[in-house]
């Protein structure tokens, strides 16, 4: 079989038929098997990802993220990428996408596009439409083509857990401050939590009553969504909010780390350790050592322990003496 002859650079890796009609493309090379057609109307280059090292989560997030991607050229004038795509592509968490036990193909999962104003909505196969408030809309402008902005994805989220949306809304808020061995420190946050509470407020939104649930619980030192969802379940048992990532120091002024959910007065930290962690076990087998040496309550919570909220709570409450 003979090699495709190139297709010029300008079409880039998908592309609409349109354009390729546009640049001299003729229609028997858009048939060609290097060439697949996720939509009607588009065409993109047959890339083979490996997406093996990434964890379910990111792996899927990573195929809905190339899939809103490939549907983008195909964007007409008022139509921009929204809700799941939008988080995909701005890189939030997105809440796992499951069937029968097992986190389905994102690439399977509809692409969210939504029309601005009474602009015709787009009617086609693995996409689904939806239409946008230009009031209570913003959108950015993601490698040439537009996208939700943060706030605005956020707030057209309702479906969600209050979970799941606190866990966006960190991501989103999150301020990037100075301190031992903390990354990218001054980097401007998303979106602000003021943001988030404008695009739900004096307007009809789905979910409103999670949405403004939610944002009572948005906070700007998260760092992680699992991190996220531990405060999410202490915060709705009525115990104490703890504080995040809080830098811990001995009586000696000694730094000891930086612990996902502190409470100073207790001296107890909260460590969520996700499969990330086990390229670095040693090295946190002996930061938490310290931890306890110097008088600390440690409670480390793995999947499996945040799995039984009960047992996890009653652990927290022995360990603040309630």
């Amino acid at each position: 079989m003979r090699t495709p002859r190139p297709l010029p650079a300008q079409l880039g890796g998908a592309f609409t038929v349109q354009d390729a009609q546009d640049a001299d493309v003729p229609p028997n090379r858009l048939r060609r098997a290097d060439l697949d057609a996720p939509f009607f109307g588009v065409r993109a280059k047959i890339v083979d990802t490996d997406y093996t090292e990434l964890d379910i989560f990111d792996r899927q997030a990573a195929e809905r993220r190339a899939q809103a991607r490939t549907y983008a050229p195909r964007l007409q004038t008022a139509q921009f990428l929204s809700h799941e795509s939008a988080v995909a592509i701005l890189e939030g968490p997105l809440p796992l996408v499951t069937a029968k036990g097992e986190a389905v193909d994102g690439t399977t999962l509809p692409v969210h596009v939504s029309t601005l104003g009474s602009g015709p909505l787009v009617r086609t196969s693995g996409v689904t439409a939806h239409r946008a408030d230009p009031r209570t809309t913003r959108m950015v402008e993601i490698q040439g083509f537009l996208v939700a902005d943060p706030a605005t994805a956020w707030a057209q989220l309702g479906s969600w857990s209050v979970p799941s949306l606190v866990a966006l809304g960190d991501y989103f808020c999150r301020v990037w401050r100075e301190g031992p061995g903390r990354p990218h420190a001054g980097r401007s946050p998303l979106a602000t939590i003021a943001e988030l509470r404008d695009r739900i407020t004096g307007v009809r939104r789905h979910g409103i009553r999670r949405l403004r649930e939610a944002i009572e619980l948005v906070r700007e030192d998260s760092w992680s969504p699992r991190e996220s969802k531990l405060r999410c379940l202490i915060v709705r048992s009525d115990l104490p909010e703890p504080l995040l990532n809080h830098d811990i120091y001995d009586d000696y002024g000694r730094f000891l780390g930086c612990y996902d959910l502190v409470y100073p007065d207790q001296k107890v930290a909260i460590e969520y350790n996700g499969l990330v962690h086990a390229t670095k076990y040693a090295a946190d087998v002996e930061r938490i050592a310290a931890l306890r040496a110097a008088g600390w309550i440690v409670i480390e919570v793995t999947s499996e322990l945040f799995a039984r909220p009960d047992a996890l709570l009653a652990r927290i409450r022995r360990a603040l003496g309630r």
